[in-house]
């Protein structure tokens, strides 16, 4: 058996830096806690968690999944704002695998097909003592999900809301990401970026990427007039 992560024929994959290490976990520390522990043999095989957007959902999913293969376990993940449009064919034989970490399930609720394929995917992975992690951007109990079934496979195991990092928190996991890219960002630098940039944390990680590329590039050290040159400010 394969020790890396199923790769899907659609091309889905783990973003390298997508990691426990990467993440600050600040109010969320019991649920990283839980996510490391879910492939030990006492883990809890399934988890659900929730949060709005940017508050590092599709993160954790994927780390799990580099955990999974750490421990040269099969995993798979799947980003159902990207495959949602397909047919739910790739949730068959799933239970095959250690570990499924299913995305964006709000965008497959509704439907008749999707809904009634991860009720049996639920009970497939349980059956065969297999993990699960489901991330959504509201609550089990407030999902609009049609199936009565499904809506009550939701409610099994643990569920976590994934709380948002305050302001501190913020500039604290920019750091955090700029040190595990191997750049130095100077505390005015974080909060120059945080007061300027966007308010969502994936998308100044996203801008944190560009100026990573700047700085090779120009051979320059991370000041508040290069970030300014670098992305337009």
């Amino acid at each position: 058996m394969s020790s890396g992560p199923a790769q899907l024929p659609l091309g889905v994959g783990l973003r390298d830096d997508a990691t426990f290490s990467s993440f600050l976990a600040g109010g969320n520390a019991s649920l990283v806690e839980r996510l490391r522990s879910q492939l030990d043999a006492s883990g809890e095989p399934l988890l659900f968690l929730w949060g709005a957007e940017g508050v590092g959902r599709s993160h954790l999913l994927q780390a799990a999944c580099h955990e999974a293969t750490d421990r040269d376990l099969r995993a798979l993940y799947l980003p159902l704002a990207e495959l949602g449009h397909f047919p739910p064919h790739m949730l068959e034989d799933i239970e095959r695998l250690d570990l499924v970490a299913i995305d964006d399930l709000e965008q497959v609720l509704g439907r008749k097909r999707w809904e009634e394929a991860l009720f049996h995917c639920y009970n497939r992975l349980r059956d065969a003592n297999k993990r699960l992690v489901v991330a959504a951007n509201a609550s089990p109990r407030q999902l609009e999900v049609r199936l009565p079934d499904l809506a009550s496979r939701l409610s099994w195991g643990m569920t976590f809301h994934i709380k948002p990092l305050d302001d501190q928190g913020r500039a604290d996991a920019l750091k955090l990401r700029a040190r595990v890219r191997g750049m130095q960002l100077p505390d005015e630098v974080a909060r120059y970026i945080l007061h300027r940039g966007p308010r969502r944390l994936d998308e100044l990680f996203e801008a944190l990427e560009t100026l990573d590329r700047a700085s090779l590039s120009a051979k320059r050290k991370l000041t508040i007039p290069f970030v300014k040159q670098a992305l337009g400010w």
